[in-house]
């Protein structure tokens, strides 16, 4: 089990407490940026794989994560291992939060039983759900600890009103404290019961999203020792292997006579990593990290988030300008009027964001001229976010063209 089988998203509004049922499930805490320990909230995307375990001595199929059985004491045996992805809640970290769940199998949507539900970003996450069409989803009431038995059930009823005809509509509701371990084996369970591992397709090209990217050298290291960037997320069909030839788009970014152009990247992969796991090959499932012969100031920072790996020759064409067929919500209390001419839009397509400019609008036909092209894979959903006061909403959703041209 050097590979995890499923990526599991966390979403939900700031403060419920997704990076702490991470932690419940797997022993980390995948807030480590050093801004993220001052302020006490997610801003990127926190990463972590864990085993879920199965005792077969105890009766009724008891699930742990722990390497020995918290009943009998005894070493379970292996079930699979999962990923976790635990994106940022607050509102001004969207963007990041929608980028996050294209690469999501099936997602944990955490939900406070100490505050009123739904709260904004828990709406506009339930929002990307729908749009990205994930099934596989299982409420979260964390917080437990925190109200009456009655302030629970409220909460819970308060819950059902607001998945009722989404597509969480018929999720499991598991109540957990995260903060003390409560009702955590139900929750391993449930997960065990409800996020089956997809079927991926590892005979198609291999293609990957990129989610992070690093350069794993200490200051200071001697020039003949300096590794290669590493660049980090899933792949969602084909394989990988380590001596592999790859290509990346859009690639680098200049700035050149007032526009910005890309160029694709081509290197080679020399290391495959799972969490702790050195792998020689890399198949869809989980989220792994490439280490190339790219030169890593490239990919300091996540200077190569929104890129997708492939064979070279087989990726689709990087654009700068957009045809959609869109779709506006419904928003309720907030003003999502028709989008006009020159209106900034920030359309989010797969890890890839990037602010575009209305060109042409039509009925449920939209152009739009991006400032930094992307590549994304032709006939996905993307969504599209606009600026609604002194914020930017979560508004609606366009569909890529099957076909671009470069």
């Amino acid at each position: 089990m050097e590979q995890a089988e499923i990526n599991i998203g966390t979403l939900g509004h700031v403060d419920h407490g997704k990076t702490s049922v991470v932690k419940a499930l797997t022993g980390i805490w995948t807030d480590k940026h050093s801004e993220e320990l001052k302020r006490g909230i997610s801003i990127r995307l926190g990463f972590a794989d864990v085993i879920i375990r199965q005792c077969t001595k105890c009766k009724g199929e008891p699930y742990t994560t722990q390497e020995k059985c918290p009943a009998c004491k005894t070493k379970p045996k292996d079930v699979r291992r999962v990923s976790f992805i635990d994106a940022p809640g607050h509102e001004t970290l969207m963007a990041t939060a929608i980028a996050a769940s294209s690469i999501m199998d099936a997602v944990m949507l955490v939900i406070g039983a100490n505050e009123k539900c739904p709260q904004p970003q828990t709406e506009e996450h339930l929002m990307v759900l729908d749009v990205l069409g994930i099934k596989n989803i299982i409420v979260v009431q964390n917080k437990i600890d925190l109200v009456t038995k009655q302030k629970a059930l409220e909460n819970y009823k308060e819950i059902k009103a607001f998945l009722k005809g989404s597509v969480a509509e018929k999720a499991p509701i598991v109540p957990v404290a995260a903060n003390f371990n409560t009702n955590i084996d139900k929750l391993i369970e449930a997960i065990q019961t409800y996020f089956p591992t997809p079927k991926r397709n590892d005979k198609a090209d291999p293609l990957m999203y990129v989610a992070r990217s690093f350069d794993i050298n200490k200051p200071g290291t001697d020039v003949g020792k300096i590794a290669g960037g590493v660049i980090g997320g899933s792949i969602v069909q084909g394989k990988f292997a380590v001596g592999d030839k790859i290509e990346i788009r859009p690639g680098y970014s200049v700035e050149e006579k007032n526009s910005i152009k890309t160029h694709a990247l081509e290197t080679e992969i020399i290391a495959i990593h799972s969490e702790k796991n050195t792998l020689k090959k890399a198949a869809p499932g989980g989220l792994v990290a490439l280490e190339t012969l790219l030169d890593p100031s490239l990919t300091k920072n996540d200077g190569m988030v929104g890129n997708i790996v492939g064979k070279p020759g087989s990726l689709p064409p990087v654009v700068d300008k957009l045809d959609l067929e869109f779709k506006l919500f419904a928003r309720q209390g907030i003003d999502n009027s028709p989008l006009k001419q020159a209106e900034p839009v920030v359309v989010s397509a797969g890890t890839a964001t990037a602010l575009g400019f209305v060109e042409k609008v039509k009925k449920n036909k939209l152009e739009l001229k991006l400032k930094r092209p992307i590549c994304a894979m032709p006939g996905m959903k993307v969504a599209l976010s606009r600026r609604i006061g002194q914020r930017w909403r979560l508004s609606g959703y366009g569909i890529l063209p099957k076909s671009n041209s470069d």
